[in-house]
């Protein structure tokens, strides 16, 4: 949730990709109210860390308790606040199980108004997240921000 990081994208007229927007599982509990199986490949994601997880829960119980405001389940608020992000915002999640992509796609009936959005996105301020930093820091390098792209105006796009 936290801050709008498309303005970069927009700006460009490229739209934006929302890969993972459970947040790995968060959103739906996992690690939270739900325990990680031990040969899980979420066990070594930071986020899921001893160190991190109990600082996590604490945000997932403030999403927990706007999703029951809103009458709708956690990765539905999520991907309802996703999707209501602007009609270039495409979300992602990912699952395997027939009951989580019912589930999600019933966030397509979360709607929000303007107010909702910004009191959601409050809740989850970005530096409050555990885990994400470091995780984010290995993946730089991979980031559009150390690609070599030709500026938006540049022949190379020209057919």
């Amino acid at each position: 949730m936290g801050t709008d990081l498309s303005a970069g994208y927009r700006k460009l007229g490229i739209g934006i990709v929302s890969y993972s927007p459970l947040g790995r599982g968060f959103f739906g509990g996992k690690g939270v109210v739900e325990t990680l199986p031990s040969v899980s490949s979420l066990s070594a994601h930071p986020r899921y860390q001893a160190e991190n997880i109990e600082k996590n829960k604490r945000i997932y119980k403030r999403i927990e308790s706007l999703a029951k405001k809103y009458e709708c389940t956690t990765p539905q608020l999520a991907l309802a606040w996703v999707l209501q992000q602007g009609n270039d915002v495409v979300p992602i999640p990912g699952t395997t199980k027939i009951k989580n992509l019912d589930e999600n796609i019933g966030a397509l009936s979360v709607k929000f108004t303007e107010k909702e959005l910004r009191e959601i996105s409050e809740a989850i301020p970005v530096d409050d997240i555990a885990g994400i930093q470091h995780y984010n820091e290995g993946h730089g390098k991979l980031s559009w921000k150390f690609a070599n792209t030709p500026p938006k105006d540049s022949s190379v796009y020209e057919l």
